[in-house]
């Protein structure tokens, strides 16, 4: 008799191991598992919704369906609907919810009419219902997702204002200087930032959004406000379970939790103190999880996983397009060696960082064209050739 593996989660980790296995996925949105690092083209028009859905998957999905309880006994979940789904080896990727924050004015998950998380395409889809050109629109969160955000907002013509609680966008990918110029990239496109700014409280008028109050008094008009403050992975099921939860679900080497029939992946897992929030993780781990599960006997070398080192990719698309990349360490650490090319005419800007015979990190903005060379050197781990550091960014090794 073959093994009933049972997938809770439709995201990108599940439906990427639905496609290599015949697996029963329970996806709680009413959509076919979709691209979610596309989401911010379908909100600016650029591609209808059904674009960005994923390959199909072996089997069909059970779409609307949400796992409330896992019986680890009885080896069955059981689902909103009162359906229990039995299995031999279950997989968790129930992914992220997004970080609500402390705001007077926001009370639970029940947000105010106007106020929009941007996470799923439901997300999307009613922000894109509401914007009309003219809207003034407030971002909460300057990171990866608020400045996506932010630009397709712009793209549909609202007038947009960014806040930003730390020194600079996209702090966590980008260095100073990038994101220097990622800020005037913005405000080329109209939005308007605000750095260094936190937001304390939101304003109500028959329980819809009328502006956002900043904790230095100041008060910003809203007709939309979107939350885009990071994200969370999502462990109450696992937790209610009884297995082990750090910052996610924590998995070894074989992407097993604490209960050997039971796996996580994706945005849930937690990995050697680690919790990626990324698709090209995500998708690693799916693979090797597909190698271990068709396997009755212990993982091979091949079939661990070991961590990712994956440089993180984004291209920003519309009339004024910008592409991004960055890995590891962008800030340097004394004695390390920092090449750095700067061409303010075009925007661009790239920058390694090479700590002995290693490349450590990087950050390019604007100019891509080195981005396979560095791919390589970075995702290997390997002794870069004695040649001059500046030939890791001008040679174009393929992007």
């Amino acid at each position: 008799m073959s093994t009933r593996i049972v997938v809770v989660g439709g995201g990108t980790a599940g439906a990427r191991l639905a496609q290599r296995l015949p697996v029963t996925l329970l996806g709680e949105e009413p959509h076919a598992p979709y691209n979610r690092v596309l989401l911010a083209d379908v909100l600016a028009g650029r591609y209808a919704p059904e674009v960005i859905a994923l390959p199909e998957t072996r089997e069909p999905v059970r779409l609307g369906v949400r796992a409330v309880r896992i019986d680890r006994a009885a080896r069955t979940v059981e689902c909103a609907d009162g359906s229990l789904v039995g299995y031999d080896r279950l997989v968790l990727a129930t992914g992220s919810n997004p970080v609500l924050p402390p705001l007077r004015g926001l009370r639970g998950a029940e947000l105010p009419e106007g106020v929009h998380a941007f996470r799923t395409l439901d997300d999307c889809l009613a922000l894109r219902d509401r914007v009309r050109p003219g809207v003034r629109a407030v971002v909460i969160g300057g990171g990866l997702l608020g400045v996506s955000a932010a630009r397709a907002l712009a793209a549909l013509g609202a007038e947009v204002v960014l806040t930003q609680q730390g020194e600079r966008l996209m702090e966590r990918q980008l260095d100073t200087y990038a994101s220097a110029l990622l800020r005037e990239h913005m405000e080329a496109l109209g939005v308007e930032v605000h750095t260094e700014c936190r937001v304390s409280g939101l304003r109500q008028r028959d329980g819809e959004v009328t502006a956002v109050e900043l904790a230095d008094g100041f008060v910003l008009d809203a007709q939309v406000v979107v939350l885009a403050c990071g994200v969370r992975p999502r462990v109450a099921l696992a937790r209610e379970a009884g297995l082990d939860v750090g910052t996610g679900i924590v998995v070894d080497d074989e992407l097993r939790t604490s209960d050997p029939y039971i796996h996580a992946i994706g945005d849930c897992a937690e990995h050697q103190g680690r919790v990626y929030g990324l698709a090209g993780p995500a998708l690693e781990q799916a693979d090797v999880l597909a190698e271990v599960l068709v396997r009755d006997v212990p993982a091979a070398e091949s079939s661990r996983y070991s961590g990712t080192r994956a440089l993180t990719r984004l291209t920003l698309g519309g009339a004024q397009p910008l592409d991004l990349a960055s890995f590891g360490e962008a800030t340097p650490q004394p004695g390390d060696d920092v090449v750095q090319l700067t061409d303010a005419t075009r925007s661009a800007y790239r920058k390694v960082v090479v700590r002995g015979d290693r490349l450590v990190g990087g950050v390019l903005l604007g100019d891509l064209a080195a981005v396979g060379t560095l791919a390589r050197a970075w995702e290997g781990d390997e002794a870069l050739p004695e040649a001059p550091l500046l030939h890791l960014l001008t040679h174009d090794g393929g992007s």
